[in-house]
């Protein structure tokens, strides 16, 4: 059978598309909705002194029950997860996170999605020993094969149904703009069309990347140097701000010949212009007649904005390499790129979305406009590389978000190819592990056992969370009679798993890390020969210990507690079972006998913790060197100036360089 060209299969993508947009509207209408939980309430204040001693931040979380920070109750977001659920998600609106339903209410959206099917997301890691190489989660890995399993169709697949849910949150009055190549771009444009109306098709702006120097050279063709970003409004009346460049010298020099005590100005005839505006130029003494009789006006280049910016933009360059901006992201955009989209397509207080968050440039310059912000990413190192880059800003308190019970079978249930290689993966890692998976339609295809002990293979495409936890628990007392204990498997995990699974009983409860290299083991041998040979381990969950914190009375500040905390130990997983090739496990192993806490990325304090939502009001990270100068490891101790309380519930969370998340609580009475 012939293969199908795009232009025969455009079609199809859209049908497709409409489907799974109405599945997510129907389920919008259903009990089983998305929501976002907030893993931490940020108010940068990074640590610049070694012992930092500082003020907290008077702000207060949504769902506190003293006064916001906010006037309107808002609140910036950055949401680690799958943009479709993290849309779906703003759609619905959450009350206890004062949350409204997003629809209708953003104003510009500005996206990036990759576009490069054989890019290396590899993530390049610097530690004081020497630098590693790891792969994406597994999470990233499963997203990114699903992209680009079919080639372009797939991606604009993927797309078709976000810019879907992307239209339904502008606002009557809200801009988007999709950056893109040249590998996509046509048939882009005709799923925008679809999307948006080809009416509502403003402009193809071409934005040469390189303005220092000339494109590499390619053999045969001319050097590719832009991108495309297409710009659509959502309806006829829509927010736009013309912008201007500035002119150049020797256009300056040629045309503004003349100077008066006012200042430099050129002529320009009067033409068409109507006796009441002549009148009015007369009366500032603008008008000047010729010799000849040729009636002219003064225009001061002073009171010039500019030359109105076109659709070809030449006069912003790339991030370069010795550029302040730089964080070594390797699709990250300059500031002055959003600068101008922003400026143009959003007002003050405006809100302004990016669902492909990157390395954070659309909301970092969304905050220095003094504009609103939703980003997100699916990507753990994208949310990290943000969440500092905004501490490092100095940013508004916001809250970083995931993904509340992150069910993505649910989105995949009606793709029966895709369920089954989820429940054959699970039969597998249940095989892997020595456990026998349940036969039969009538129970879970992730369930086994190992005599009395029932086993739960968790999906890659699922982070598991203490809910999941709270369910495999209740499966352990439930589930045909009840076991012993359960153990559940997982390769994801939320941040709050580690002290939901402190507080468990051990003997009915364990939880361990699948491998997250299994998955290419898999493509290169028989999973029952990984049986025999016994290569495949499973380890248990990273956690941070701290020392005892003090508390003191504050010197400076009287009436006031002191309170230091100091990192004790970090216990990272098996090197075996990270994310790593094998030349980098032995330097990583290295590390962790040695300097443990050199692996930690960031990490946060919130002194008053109230068992649900996590305040960051303290932080420090690599690469932030205001306090000791070493970019390549964190400070281990903190001081925080804090108010009086009886009893003090202190709660530390840590990152890692891998993105594994950890969080302690200590007690101080």
């Amino acid at each position: 059978m012939a293969v199908k060209s795009l232009i025969e299969e455009l079609p199809e993508i859209v049908k497709r598309g409409r489907k799974e947009y109405e599945r997510i509207m129907q389920r919008l209408q259903s009990d089983n909705k998305m929501l976002l939980q907030t893993n931490e309430y940020v108010l940068p204040s990074k640590d610049v002194s070694g012992l930092f001693q500082g003020k907290i931040r008077q702000c207060c979380p949504p769902d506190s029950k003293e006064a916001t920070c906010e006037a309107d109750n808002w609140f910036n977001r950055l949401i680690y997860g799958d943009n479709i659920f993290a849309m779906q998600a703003l759609l619905n609106g959450d009350p206890k996170t004062g949350l409204p339903s997003m629809r209708g209410a953003i104003d510009l959206i500005y996206i990036d999605p990759p576009f490069d099917s054989k890019a290396d997301y590899r993530t390049q890691i610097t530690l004081p020993n020497g630098d590693i190489e790891a792969r994406p989660a597994v999470i990233d890995q499963f997203a990114y094969s699903d992209t680009w399993k079919d080639g372009t169709v797939s991606y604009l697949e993927m797309l078709y149904p976000r810019l879907m849910l992307m239209r339904d949150l502008l606002s009557d009055n809200g801009s988007i703009y999709v950056h893109i190549d040249w590998r996509i771009e046509h048939y882009l444009k005709v799923i925008l069309d679809d999307i948006f109306g080809k009416t509502n098709f403003k402009n193809s702006i071409v934005w040469k990347r390189d303005t220092m120097r000339g494109a590499k050279a390619v053999a045969n063709q001319y050097g590719r140097n832009h991108d495309v970003i297409l710009y659509y409004s959502k309806s006829p009346d829509f927010i736009f701000n013309r912008q201007y460049i500035p002119y150049s010298e020797d256009y300056i020099k040629s045309m503004f010949t003349y100077k008066d005590e006012k200042g430099i100005y050129r002529l320009q005839p009067k033409g068409t212009r109507s006796a009441e505006s002549m009148a009015e130029f007369e009366k500032q003494g603008r008008v000047v007649v010729s010799k000849t009789g040729v009636v002219n006006i003064k225009f001061y280049l002073d009171d010039m904005k500019g030359i109105a910016l076109d659709d070809v933009w030449c006069d912003v360059s790339n991030v370069q390499g010795t550029s302040n901006e730089n964080l070594n992201y390797a699709t990250q955009k300059p500031e002055k790129l959003l600068e101008r989209i922003i400026k143009a397509s959003s007002n003050e207080n405006s809100i302004v979305a990016d669902f492909f968050g990157g390395s954070g440039t659309t909301a970092t310059v969304a905050e220095k406009l003094g504009r609103r912000w939703i980003t997100s990413d699916i990507g753990k190192p994208s949310c990290m590389i943000m969440r500092k880059r905004m501490i490092d800003n100095d940013a508004k308190p916001f809250l970083y978000h995931a993904i509340g019970d992150y069910q993505r079978e649910a989105f995949m249930a009606s793709h029966d190819s895709g369920m089954k290689r989820i429940s054959d993966l699970a039969r597998v890692v249940m095989n892997l592990y020595g456990a026998k998976p349940f036969i039969g339609d009538d129970v879970p295809a992730n369930y086994g056992q190992m005599g009395r002990t029932l086993v739960i293979v968790d999906s890659p495409n699922k982070v598991t969370s203490a809910a999941t936890i709270n369910n495999a628990i209740k499966a352990r007392e439930s589930f045909m009679g009840g076991w012993n204990k359960v153990i559940v498997l997982g390769w994801n995990f939320s941040f709050d798993i580690a002290q939901k699974i402190q507080d468990m009983d051990k003997s009915q409860l364990e939880v361990l890390v699948i491998p997250p290299d299994l998955l290419d083991l898999l493509k290169k041998k028989d999973y029952r020969d990984l049986v025999e040979s016994g290569r495949v381990r499973f380890s248990s969950l990273q956690y941070l210990t701290v020392k005892k914190p003090i508390v003191t009375k504050s010197i400076t500040e009287p009436g006031k507690e002191d309170l230091t905390v100091e990192l004790d130990n970090y216990v990272l997983l098996s090197p075996d079972v990270l994310p790593l090739d094998d030349k980098n496990k032995e330097l990583v192993q290295n590390v962790i006998a040695n300097n443990p806490l050199d692996l930690i990325e960031y990490w946060s304090i919130d002194p008053n913790y109230d068992g649900t939502t996590f305040r960051s009001v303290w932080q420090d990270y690599r690469e932030n060197t205001a306090n000791d100068g070493d970019a390549l490891r964190v400070v281990h101790s903190a001081k925080i100036t804090v108010e009086p309380v009886k009893n003090r519930k202190i709660c530390i969370k840590a990152v890692d360089v891998f993105g594994f998340e950890s969080q302690c609580v200590v007690e101080v009475k």
